[in-house]
Parts: C-alpha cells; structure tokens; sequence
C-alpha cells in the first residue's frame, strides 16, 4: 500500500508511473478528492480515459479496484448483494433428506455469509488487506433516478443494509470515482456530494505525450500524424467522435501492419479502429480522408 499523495505534483507523478499523463486541474482534483476524502465525479465523452484514471489511482496507491459498471434497470440488491439460492435450497433439501430440518436453525444457517453473494458496494465497504479500495462507479448516467437515489445515501454515510444481516459500515471510506458520458443528467443532489472535474480531449501535445506512453514502439513521425488526423476527425460532423483510447488502438492496428506513414489506403483499411458506425466511416473515407491527411501534413510541416 502506497501513502496518498501530499502534493499535486506528486498526484500527476504517481499518474505518470501508471502511464496516465494528465493536466494539472485534473491531477488537482483528484489530489483533493484523496485529500478529503471526497467521492470524485467525472464527466466527458466516451474514450477520454475517465476510467482509466481510477485503474492508474489504484495501481498507483496499491489498493484494490472495484468496479460496478452501471446499467439501465440496475438496482441496489444487484449493487450490494444478492443470495444464493441454488446453494440454499440445496442445503434445504439435504437437510430434509436427512431429517434434520430444524426450521429455525436452518434459517439462521441459510441467511448467513455461507450462502450471501457480495457485489462491488459491499465488497467496498469491507475491510481491504492494502487499504481502503477505489470504487469506480462506471458510466452512471445508465443507470436511473431510483438507484441514483439509493447511491446518495450509501455514499453519504458509507454504508449499506443487508436486511437479514443488518448493517454493514466501512471501516475507512473506499475512495470512489463515478464516470459519466452524460446520455443524461445526473441528478444534482449525487454531484454536490462529489468534486467535479470535466475530462475533455487533450490537446496535440498531450495526446502525443499520452501516445508516447501507451504505445511507445511508434516512431514521432507516425504519432505525430495519428494524433493530427484523429484530431481532424474530430471536427468533423460524425456520430461518434474518437476518442484518446480509439488513438492509442488505430497506433497500435497500424504498428502490426508495419505501417510507417499515414496514406489514404492505409486509412481507409483501418478506418474501424477509431470509427464505430458506418455512416462516419462513409463520411471520413475516400477523398474526405485524402484531404484530412494533406491538412494534417500541412499543419505539421508549418514552422
């Protein structure tokens, strides 16, 4: 186990060794929300590497990560825990076979740890052997007003009721993370419990810096103009823009096909891997994608 950061600095050094590279407003966030003890809340497109950052925070502090990744119709005892009652009724019908089905005694036995099944919010509030675990809460916003509502509560008192068990409190807060896409808006009540930090698209030369890190066996030519097309797509009139982790995938699709420079070719057979949807492939391919290129080698070449 790591001892958390005293510094911002020391916050984007510990990123860093993770191979996380990110700005100072965003290493200052996360200092305060470890500083505080704060759950921390991010938004921003899909790909921009909000989730990445709650792997880095608990790969760079050696503790645990938990992850409950959100889905319509999620709901708490999907999120705290559930029974197992194939195991349960096995034990009922074993203890009939045998004659030794004493209700109460049975009842105590089926309702007990033997036979309860913990997800992420439980196994967050248990005691961890490195410390404290990260909690990410992933991709909140697909989730409902009813769960949101539940969420504020457990967060706010970090703790959670098994009704047969009774209630279960976190020695020592876990540090939680929520991600959001914003497909909707969640509810204000959940984010003034939450520090808030808007993760955007970095600019060239952080997303150079971020290419360096997570695909290093490209040259600086070709990073240069993965970088600058991807980010001339961008501005494009597209459903789904790329975003940093479709980057670092067309740099890495592109370093198994040997590829040593962008050509319109080239990307028009690799298109898929930052493109999603076949209505922004057919805007982006052909003559679109030649005049992307020639810009971004326009743009490069200029002093």
């Amino acid at each position: 186990m790591t001892h958390v950061p005293a510094s911002i600095d020391a916050v984007q050094a510990m990123l860093a060794g993770q191979n996380y590279v990110c700005g100072r407003s965003l290493a200052t966030v996360v200092f305060l929300s470890l500083k505080l003890g704060r759950p921390l809340f991010l938004e921003g497109e899909a790909g921009v590497g909000k989730t990445e950052i709650a792997k880095a925070i608990a790969a760079g502090l050696g503790r645990r990560l938990i992850r409950l990744q959100c889905y319509e119709g999620l709901d708490a005892a999907s999120a705290v825990c559930e029974w197992n009652f194939a195991a349960q009724m096995i034990a009922i019908r074993t203890a009939e076979a045998g004659g030794t089905a004493d209700r109460q005694t049975l009842e105590s036995d089926l309702f007990s740890e033997r036979y309860l099944i913990a997800r992420p919010l439980l196994e967050a509030m248990r005691p961890q052997p490195g410390g404290a675990p990260v909690l990410l809460i992933d991709e909140l916003d697909r989730t409902d007003e009813p769960f949101e509502a539940f969420l504020l509560e457990a967060l706010g008192d970090f703790q959670v009721t098994i009704p047969e068990l009774g209630t279960v409190k976190a020695p020592e807060p876990p540090i939680v993370i929520l991600t959001s896409n914003r497909t909707r808006e969640v509810h204000d009540a959940l984010k003034r419990r939450c520090l808030y930090h808007w993760v955007d698209y970095p600019g060239f030369d952080r997303e150079i810096e971020i290419l360096h890190a997570r695909a290093p066996e490209a040259t600086e030519a070709l990073s240069r103009e993965v970088v600058g097309f991807v980010q001339k797509v961008r501005g494009e009139d597209l459903f789904k823009r790329p975003g940093v982790a479709e980057t670092i995938d067309w740099a890495k699709c592109l370093l198994a096909l040997d590829v040593i420079a962008l050509s319109p070719e080239v990307i028009a057979d690799t298109l898929g891997a930052i493109l999603k949807y076949q209505d922004d492939i057919a805007h982006i391919q052909g003559s679109e994608a030649r005049r992307l290129l020639d810009e971004v080698r326009r743009d490069l070449a200029a002093p």
